[in-house]
């Protein structure tokens, strides 16, 4: 064996050795300031100490809100490294004083925070990169809108540029990430009864960052990448023959239009229903392409097209003369579960039953884990 290839073999090994000694990450992710996502930590703090893990709150940020700060009682606390900037006396999270300590787990709030300068990280994230990397458990909070890749859509909804930011792949090193959710006028009630803010600013966050409609669309994005860190977590962790397959619909048409509308129509409606994504596949024999195709035939199908589109199908138009063949490939490499036709007009039903193309397809589909739906 060469001598780089000799590096190499101990390099992966001593990464393998250090990623099973780094700490887990836990991050509290919220749709805004207030929904409580300070109150958990400092509750699951209690909750751990009492079982025996030693823990640390190494930052805490309790912005003077009674409940919260009363939570503090009894909790050890890692005191902050004082620092001179311009003038000023500022605080910051002692990291160094935290890796001396060595706790199992240690709570660190505000986890898009900048630094002041000087510091040995620019922003907090780094610090606690820092301490995982150190085999120390890290319990965390953040808003939806310090995410890195959301900057500009958070500031199209609220108005309000967001300067501290924290990369999407911080979460997606997450191994547990929690949303504190609450309903828009559960977290407009805290505000108004002042849990959040002094009385001096309630009135100026109703009038702006505050209002309903922005605290729905916060809302929405923070229940959305909770969701894509589940679906990686079971990507990543659950074995594929184990993993529940999520619903997802292939709607099969041809050119009778009236029966294409229907299936477009109800296939949606059970899309909407199981929350899933959907198919539109219409495969062109050979007799039905370009001018063989009657006019009047060739407006009704571009406008079933667009009534998919519009009802979120993803259309598929496949060139194939062997129509079962083209059914099941496409419903393989796009991982359908459901396929859905058309039932046949009465007069020639029993005749369609004993085509080759039915029989073929009921054959195809029965050696699959697909099901079939013959709409009516």
């Amino acid at each position: 064996m060469e001598e780089s290839e000799k590096t190499g073999s101990v390099k992966n090994f001593l990464d393998l050795v250090k990623k099973s000694r780094r700490g887990k990450f836990k991050v509290y992710i919220g749709m805004s300031a207030g929904v409580g996502k300070t109150y958990r930590m400092l509750q699951e703090a209690h909750a751990l100490l009492k079982n025996g893990i030693d823990l640390q709150i190494g930052y805490i940020e309790t912005h003077n809100r009674a409940e919260t700060h009363a939570l503090l009682h009894n909790l050890p606390l890692i005191p902050r490294r004082k620092i001179f900037y311009k003038g000023k006396e500022l605080e910051e999270m002692d990291v160094q004083n935290i890796l001396n300590i060595h706790p199992e787990v240690v709570i660190v709030d505000e986890l898009a925070h900048t630094n002041t300068e000087g510091s040995k990280n620019a922003k907090r994230w780094q610090d606690v990169a820092d301490i995982l990397d150190a085999g120390i458990s890290v319990i965390s909070a953040v808003n939806i809108q310090h995410l890195e890749s959301m900057n500009e859509e958070i500031e199209s909804i609220t108005g309000v540029p967001v300067t501290e930011r924290i990369p999407d792949r911080i979460l997606e090193l997450a191994d547990e990430i929690v949303n504190i959710d609450l309903t828009a006028d559960e977290l407009i009630e805290r505000l108004e009864a002042g849990k959040i803010y002094d009385s001096t600013k309630i009135r100026s966050a109703l009038d702006n960052f505050f209002k309903r409609e922005r605290i729905l669309q916060l809302r929405e994005l923070a229940l959305k990448e909770v969701a894509h860190h589940l679906q990686r977590k079971i990507n990543a962790e659950v074995p594929a023959q184990v993993k529940l397959r999520p619903e997802k619909f292939l709607a099969c048409i041809s050119t009778n239009h009236k029966t294409a509308k229907i299936i477009i129509r109800k296939t949606a409606r059970l899309a909407s229903y199981h929350h899933s994504t959907w198919i539109l596949l219409y495969v062109q024999r050979s007799h039905e392409g370009g001018d063989k195709i009657r006019l009047d035939l060739q407006r009704h199908l571009i406008n079933n097209f667009k009534l998919a589109t519009e009802l979120g199908a993803e259309v598929l138009k496949v060139k194939g003369e062997d129509i079962t063949q083209t059914i099941m490939q496409v419903a393989a490499e796009k991982d359908v579960t459901t396929i859905c036709i058309g039932k046949p007009h009465l007069k020639f039903f029993q005749m369609v039953w004993q085509t080759a193309i039915f029989s073929k397809l009921l054959k195809k589909i029965s050696e699959t884990d697909s099901d079939l739906i013959i709409l009516s």
